[in-house]
């Protein structure tokens, strides 16, 4: 097997070496399972060290590896763009050695991971594999493979849930399997997120809280502080700063609890870092106003983001407590992580949440966001936390700033200037100052207008109908009747109980009536309005629900259309940006590519046609320009050319002459060095053949000897050969003598039986004529005999 490996590797057979290791897997899988494991760590090594052989060989590796999709073959605009361009030379070379090692080394990685999935007894190599392969993506850039990569793992995860009944299946309800599956998992993300693929990155958190979830068991810190480090920047990324704020509280009370090395400091940083998170959400609720359709999106966005950071949202409870800015605002102070701040942080908070400076709020916050920008760091005793850096929330700070001042200037001013607006917040443009505007009108958190011909802002609504208005007003009202009843009290006049004591008694006895009959009207009325009102509910419900069926259905039938909708049109959109991308990506090689390396600017909507149609026109220019300059260049080496063999001839014609000369003297030496040596060599022979001359009656007389032995063993074995002619004559011609006499008396036979056939066929028609005409005989003398 390592000799079969070698010979795959060195031949970049994967096909070969695929499947020599699924025989030789059902071979050792129960028997020497470590065999197969020291193979594909040696198939492994070997890969590597082609693939590292190739790479030290080119030295333009990152042109040589300037491929999209190392499975994909080549397209045919690839090589359409190839032949037009002429490429040629070194980058074509790197590019055909390099490529194809990388390939191969993708393709071993994708066949060990094949082979070793679902597999209990090899599940440490496995693991080992999975990582080999993220650092290979990580190393070389190779974002299509990373996501090719992720789904390969997480497929085998889905088969071995699936199927439960398999052999040799990995057990994830075991410590060991489920620390590889989650370290597996843990390194996914960490690449995921240094090569910015961040919805690869938020599916590999997906993935590792599926099988945390899947094998209920609570994983190390260590694990805990990764899987919250990374949610951080993902949620921070996608802009979802109330999860974010979060998963940065969950992360400061990881460290606070199971961090002993954690210093002051370090909890300083990390409790700002939390504070400022939740500062830089968004004051106001972006749901006010938006559409059934946003509304049940958000919801479930939110359902996932919540059970990534490990809090529920349930949907059946009506009076749920929701995630929000302010409830997690509380939780900090209760938990006391505003104390463990810095206090350039805890002045910040009080000024944005608790104080009321609408003129002076920009420029005492100005200073702070300065300082705490400056703020940041490693942690010295968490390594898996990422680097802190505080100033990254100074935007969503600065943004928070103009809503506040213009929340708080809304309460207190009617209207104001531009100018006067720009002045209290100096971080934007006013342009900038009019976009937070208007989204935060948008969403109900201030009510404004401006008004650009009078150069003005005017806050509130203006109509006495509005709410803050009618409060106002109300207050006012209460106010000035408070302050009446203190000036003025109100007069009582004495009462005179003896004018009323006549009449009294009279006036009692008739209410008791009065009161004793409405009291059995009221009852009689009150049953009687029950009734109806059963009656009405009963109708009421059952319209009630036959409109709500209706609904519900009506509802599932829209939500089917928007969602087969929406899938239409992201898969139509995606189509589009990746043929845009292609596009884009082909006129980035074209412009990389050129010597002079000029902007192409392309009118109106770039697709990949139009694209493919300016590069090859860019193409053709550029041949036509490169031919006229060869054209001009062969031109100059002409003339050049021919100057030069007019001013060579002469002197050609006299190193010729001088070597004429010199070639002469030299044959001469030669050829008298010759004779010489001819003279010694005759002489030499001449001696030679007399010292022989003695051994040539001897020669022959043996000669004679041989010569007489052979022709009498030739004559004996020609003799002997004739003799074994003759005899193979004669038996040949006997056998066919007998062959002759046989088939002439089967002949005979044949014909004898013929003729004693159509004799007896013959014997037996006259025979039957004998007594035709018999019977007719009798027939006839029996009729004369009747007649007479």
């Amino acid at each position: 097997m390592m000799k079969y490996v070698e010979l795959c590797v060195d031949l970049r057979k994967g096909r070969f070496a695929k499947d020599g290791l699924i025989q030789y897997r059902i071979v050792c899988q129960q028997v020497n399972v470590s065999s197969l494991e020291e193979v594909i760590k040696h198939f492994m090594q070997l890969s590597n060290e082609k693939a590292e052989e190739a790479r030290n060989q080119a030295q333009a590796l990152e042109d040589a590896l300037d491929v999209e999709d190392l499975e994909a073959d080549k397209r045919p605009e690839d090589l359409m763009l190839s032949y037009v361009s002429g490429e040629k030379g070194k980058d074509r070379s790197d590019r055909e050695f390099v490529t194809p090692w990388f390939k191969f080394l993708w393709e071993t990685y994708r066949t060990v991971l094949e082979i070793l999935r679902n597999n209990s007894k090899l599940e440490a190599l496995y693991a080992m594999t999975a990582h080999k392969a993220f650092q290979f993506c990580k190393q070389y850039k190779r974002s299509t493979e990373f996501r090719r990569l992720c789904e390969i793992i997480r497929n085998h995860l889905a088969n071995l849930n699936k199927y439960r009944d398999q052999r040799d299946r990995p057990d994830l309800t075991a410590p060991e399997s489920c620390q590889l599956y989650l370290d597996t998992r843990v390194e996914q993300l960490k690449i995921a997120t240094e090569l910015s693929l961040w919805q690869e990155a938020f599916r590999s958190v997906e993935d590792i809280h599926g099988l945390m979830s899947l094998v209920k068991r609570t994983p190390k810190p260590s694990v805990l502080v990764v899987y919250y480090a990374k949610l951080t920047e993902i949620f921070w990324i996608s802009e979802s700063h109330l999860y974010h704020a979060y998963a940065w509280l969950k992360l400061f009370n990881l460290q606070k609890s199971y961090n002993k090395n954690l210093t002051q400091k370090d909890l300083q940083l990390l409790a700002s870092s939390v504070l400022l998170a939740a500062l830089s959400v968004a004051p106001y609720d972006h749901k006010y106003g938006a559409s059934h359709l946003e509304l049940e999106n958000e919801k479930d966005r939110s359902l996932r983001m919540a059970n990534l950071v490990n809090f529920s949202l349930d949907s059946k409870r009506e009076n749920r407590e929701m995630v929000s800015r302010a409830t997690l605002l509380s939780e900090l102070a209760a938990k006391g992580v505003i104390s463990c701040a810095s206090q350039e942080v805890k002045d910040l908070y009080n000024l944005m949440e608790h104080e009321f400076l609408p003129l002076d709020l920009a420029s005492k916050v100005q200073p702070l966001l300065s300082k705490i920008s400056t703020i940041g760091g490693k942690l010295s005793a968490a390594s898996s936390v990422p680097e802190i850096r505080l100033s990254q929330y100074q935007s969503a700070l600065e943004k928070l700033t103009a809503l506040r001042v213009l929340q708080q200037a809304s309460r207190i001013f009617q209207s104001m200037k531009i100018d006067m607006l720009s002045r209290m917040i100096p971080f934007f443009e006013f342009n900038v100052v009019e976009k937070i505007a208007v989204d935060a009108v948008k969403h109900n958190f201030v009510a404004m207008k401006v008004n650009h011909l009078a150069g003005a802002v005017h806050f509130g609504n203006m109509d006495i109908e509005s709410d803050v208005l009618s409060s106002h007003l109300s207050v006012l009202a209460d106010s000035l009747n408070k302050a009446l009843s203190l000036i003025h009290p109100p007069v009582q006049k004495p009462s005179k109980p003896s004018e009323n004591l006549t009449n009294l008694a009279g006036v009692v006895e008739k209410e008791h009536r009065r009161l004793l009959a409405r009291k059995s009207i009221i009852e009689k009325r009150k049953e009687d309005h029950e009734r109806q009102i059963l009656e009405k509910e009963k109708i009421e419900e059952t319209k009630r629900l036959t409109i709500q069926k209706k609904s519900a259905d009506e509802e599932r039938e829209r939500l089917l259309k928007e969602q087969r909708l929406r899938e239409q049109q992201r898969i139509r959109k995606e189509i589009e940006e990746k043929e845009a991308r292609e596009a884009a990506k082909m006129i980035e090689d074209l412009t990389g590519r050129g010597k002079n390396k000029k902007k192409i600017h392309i009118e109106g909507d770039m697709t990949k046609q139009h694209a493919m149609e300016v590069v090859l026109n860019q193409q053709v220019k550029e041949r036509q320009e490169m031919e006229k300059k060869l054209a001009k260049l062969a031109k100059t080496m002409d003339h050049l050319e021919r100057a030069k063999r007019q001013e060579e001839a002469p002197l050609i014609e006299e190193a010729f002459q001088k070597r004429l000369e010199e070639e002469k003297i030299l044959h001469e030496q030669e050829q008298l060095r010759e004779i010489e040596l001819s003279k010694q060599h005759h002489a030499g022979d001449l001696q030679e053949k007399n010292r022989l001359s003695r051994l040539l009656e001897h020669k022959n007389a043996f000669q004679e000897r041989i010569v007489q032995r052979r022709e009498s063993e030739f004559s004996s074995l020609r003799k002997e050969r004739e003799e074994r002619i003759n005899q193979l004559l004669s038996s040949r011609k006997r056998e066919r003598e007998t062959v002759r006499k046989l088939m002439y008396f089967l002949n005979m036979e044949e014909q004898r039986i013929q003729r004693e056939r159509e004799e007896q066929e013959a014997r037996k028609r006259e025979g039957k004529w004998i007594t035709m005409i018999d019977c007719s005989a009798v027939v006839i003398s029996h009729t004369w005999t009747v007649d007479s």
